[in-house]
């Protein structure tokens, strides 16, 4: 992910997905750190703790102290780029047309207006505050879409450092922990139905588990309508991949002329938005639904393990505070904007 853009490399259709020999010790060592960061976080039962964040927190302290060995880099590599380009596919299990439709057309548009507006304000502040535009669209698209999935789905388009999709993953998920606590004393304060409330969760905190944490405390009306919203904002993450994609392309690699097979899409997108469309005809057992779906979060897992062994502290240190000052202003924009549609429409 450090390396130079390339259109070859990032619009390459057929993808080698076989480990060589020199792949396997690197992929093995992430996956102990996400098999550890699972078994952590069930041990403990800590429900509300992501194993993405323990991984990605693992893999930091391991490259930040006894370090990693060059042999293991065609290993880290390969998770980077291939295992976490299969686990975004898979996500596409995780929605459907029919999840949509009970949404209904009005929190839908309030879920749109308010991811698209925080996406582009975010983008905006960022560049005002002198932040990298890499990761300032990080930390917008992990704050309006959905959190560290989000984040490493966007740094496997955007190509950002694994300082810098380390960095917002930090920041989404501290401020999403934060909305988690906070957001369950406001009903009464804000004069919020069970039904408003939970559309509120769906629309503004970050991950599914938070999202589901807090907005169950008020009901299961709440809890329903929260995880419903929460998982239609996973279908924007086609779109805003694509968006990110275009943005992020050289003027000269975009001012060529290009073949069909050479085009600057990430191709990866297709495939989970045919798996969306799988999953809403019901076109895959709920049997093999399910093992995929825990197949995958074992695959994010092991990409998150793989970002921390790449991520330097030390050029996360020369980054500065100010994103944190960004991402904080990207939640309470993200809070405020779906809280006044809401109120506006129910």
């Amino acid at each position: 992910m450090n390396q130079p853009l390339e259109i070859e490399t990032r619009t390459q259709s057929k993808a080698r997905f076989s480990l060589g020999t020199g792949e396997f010790k690197g992929v093995f060592l992430a996956g102990a750190l996400a098999a550890i960061a699972i078994l952590f976080q069930r041990i403990l039962n800590l429900e509300n703790l992501s194993p993405l964040i323990v991984a990605i927190l693992l893999g930091t302290l391991v490259r930040n102290t006894i370090g990693i060995s060059p042999v293991f880099q065609p290993g880290i590599r390969f998770c980077l780029k291939r295992i976490l380009r299969l686990a975004i596919i898979l996500l596409g299990l995780r929605l459907s047309l029919t999840e949509i439709r009970a949404l209904g057309g009005e929190g839908l548009a309030i879920i749109g207006i308010t991811l698209i507006s925080t996406f582009f304000f975010t983008c905006w502040l960022g560049k005002r505050l002198g932040i990298n535009a890499k990761l300032t669209q990080l930390i917008a698209a992990g704050t309006s879409i959905c959190g560290a999935s989000a984040v490493v789905a966007a740094s496997s388009v955007v190509e950002g450092t694994e300082e810098d999709t380390a960095y917002a993953v930090a920041m989404v998920t501290a401020f999403g922990s934060l909305a988690m606590l906070l957001y369950p004393i406001l009903p009464s304060l804000l004069n919020l139905t069970p039904e408003a409330f939970g559309i509120w969760c769906g629309a503004s905190i970050h991950e599914v588990a938070q999202v589901i944490a807090s907005a169950f405390q008020y009901g299961s009306v709440s809890g329903e309508l929260a995880t419903i919203s929460k998982l239609s904002r996973i279908l924007f993450l086609a779109p805003m991949m694509l968006l990110l994609n275009f943005i992020s392309i050289q003027p000269t690699a975009a001012s060529k002329k290009l073949s069909f097979n050479q085009l600057p899409i990430p191709w990866f997108v297709l495939f989970f938005l045919l798996l969306v469309v799988f999953n809403s005809f019901q076109l895959i057992p709920m049997l093999v639904k399910t093992s995929l779906l825990q197949f995958n979060a074992f695959l994010l897992t092991v990409s998150l393990g793989a970002m921390g062994l790449e991520t330097n502290l030390h050029r996360i240190q020369q980054v500065g505070i100010t994103p944190v000052y960004l991402a904080g202003a990207s939640w309470l924009f993200l809070a405020a904007i779906s809280l006044g549609l809401i109120q506006l429409f129910y």
